[in-house]
């Protein structure tokens, strides 16, 4: 199933054409049922975790890596200029593989299996935080992630990138309803803590676990809506330096607050 292209624009290669329009990636990867992964270890972990191989495209350099793949997927073999070409800058991982999606499970069934802890993302929509979320999430035990109507896409591409693959590793589900999303943890039985900057919130190392638990996280500029904060059981913070305040911060990052949140839930 090797087989040589010598255009960018050749149709058998549409999957990965306009990588760097952004809008159009962002509409057209779930409307087709499919994501990219890009260099070998990433494309690895998500035929480990399931996903079928639509089409890969390499370069002949690194063609010898890919040659366990499954046989029925064809294998597009470049030169450096086309790869350059499709992608608009050096590809240093190898490849790209065009990988079909799986069907995501509600959150109601995804609530009902044995996760313990939760990360619930509300509006995030940096793609590399979203990932980087993901990689914190499987280093410190999270079991599952819930993510608002508006958080962006776990699967596109950057979001693999910066997550090494752990996109695949977390099982996700996406809710329908943000405003009455927080009801299916409450009925799963889960404990809500909202994280916020706010000091006066208890530090999260200090309060009360409950057997489930739920941490809520916030959009990069505003953090929570003021309706999750409301809606959750706790607010719960993260303590800051006394010197922070003089130096103008005032709080940290989401995936620095996330590692750290999450960190505390390993307790």
């Amino acid at each position: 199933m090797v087989i040589e292209v010598d255009s960018a624009a050749d149709p058998r290669i549409a999957d990965y054409t306009r990588l760097r329009d952004t809008d159009l990636r962002k509409a057209l990867e779930p409307e087709q049922g499919l994501f990219l992964a890009e260099g070998e270890k990433v494309i690895r972990r998500a035929l480990a975790t399931g996903h079928p191989l639509r089409s890969l495209l390499t370069t002949r350099k690194w063609l010898p890596s890919f040659a366990d793949l499954p046989a029925d997927a064809p294998v597009y073999v470049v030169s450096d200029a086309v790869m350059e070409n499709i992608t608009g800058f050096q590809v240093h991982r190898g490849a790209l593989a065009s990988m079909c999606r799986l069907p995501l499970p509600a959150v109601q069934d995804l609530l009902a299996g044995p996760a313990r802890r939760v990360l619930v993302l509300e509006d995030l929509v940096d793609h590399g935080n979203v990932g980087a979320i993901f990689r914190c999430a499987a280093a410190l035990g999270v079991d599952a992630v819930v993510l608002s109507p508006r958080c962006a896409d776990p699967l596109y591409r950057r979001a693999v990138k910066v997550s090494m693959g752990a996109v695949f590793a977390i099982p996700y589900a996406r809710m329908a309803d943000w405003y009455g999303g927080l009801a299916d943890l409450r009925r799963a039985g889960f404990q809500t803590l909202a994280l916020t900057p706010d000091q006066n919130a208890p530090a999260i190392d200090k309060i009360p676990l409950a057997d489930r638990v739920a941490l809520l996280l916030g959009s990069e500029g505003d953090g929570l809506s003021s309706h999750w904060l409301a809606e959750a059981d706790h607010g719960v913070s993260i303590p800051m330096s006394p010197n922070a305040m003089a130096l103008g911060v005032d709080s940290l990052n989401v995936v620095a607050a996330a590692a750290i949140a999450c960190h505390a839930l390993l307790r």
